[in-house]
């Protein structure tokens, strides 16, 4: 099997590649940046698998696709759950959310092998996907949540939600009026559901709006702690490989 990396962040490179060599799979070439894979795919024979993270430090991924024919299967792996997950799921063989976990590793190898005959059926829909990544704004994102109160439903505008966060395998919503409700839902569901520019995944148990932040302490191990208005019912930490897109998302 030939198997290339395209990934900006070379640490992140090498444990990928260090998993898959678990695997009993070898890393033929680790590419860093659009501008040296476009170059490597003009002077190489286009490999079997590859996994493609989105934003390159030139570029998003996507405008290798503009420029080569690659026919290549795509797994992604990815920090920005935000956006077009869902479009990952219909479009390609997996999406691998860093930090990358063994066993999802080993299943999107799994769902590869068994799709090897159907190889050309695998293509991305890169125009498409492209769209939703660089025009989030013109998608239509949830408004309301509904939760089940005895024998009622209640409604929540989002506008309303501090935070959604998981535990004891369920998920939660909590409110600026300093109440928690249990919803219907998954965090992974809630993906592409929710406006970028409003909310953002910190870590793989919450995700925080941004206009309910009160405070940003510095943490260990290079993580921030975030303080909302209403919610105190437990910490909430940035994971320190989402930092820098935390860091960035505030900007926006």
């Amino acid at each position: 099997m030939n198997v290339i990396i395209i990934e900006d962040e070379k640490p992140a490179a090498r444990r990928l590649s260090r998993m898959l060599g678990d695997l009993n799979i070898n890393v033929n070439t680790m590419l860093h940046s659009v501008q040296e894979s476009i170059e490597w795919f003009c002077n190489h024979e286009h490999p079997d698998l590859i996994f493609l993270d989105i934003q390159l430090s030139d570029g998003l991924s996507f405008e290798i696709f503009d420029v080569i024919n690659i026919k290549s299967a795509i797994i992604f792996t990815t920090a920005y759950d935000e956006y077009a997950l869902k479009a990952f799921k219909l479009n390609s063989i997996d999406y691998l959310l860093k930090p990358i976990d063994d066993d999802e590793l080993e299943t999107a190898i799994h769902k590869y092998k068994e799709q090897i005959p159907k190889k050309e059926q695998l293509q991305v829909d890169f125009e498409d996907i492209k769209k939703l990544l660089i025009n989030p704004m013109d998608r239509e994102y949830k408004k309301r949540f509904t939760a089940r109160v005895g024998q009622h439903l209640k409604i929540f505008n989002v506008a309303d939600v501090e935070c959604f966060y998981s535990e004891n395998k369920g998920t939660y919503l909590h409110t600026t009026d300093h109440r928690n409700y249990l919803i219907d839902t998954t965090l992974d569901s809630l993906e592409g559901e929710l406006n970028p520019q409003q909310f953002f995944r910190v870590s793989r148990k919450f995700y925080i709006n941004i206009n309910a932040i009160k405070d940003i302490i510095s943490y260990t191990n290079s993580r921030l702690q975030i303080k909302l208005n209403n919610f105190d019912e437990q910490d909430i930490i940035v994971a320190r490989e989402r930092v820098k897109d935390f860091k960035e998302w505030l900007e926006k």
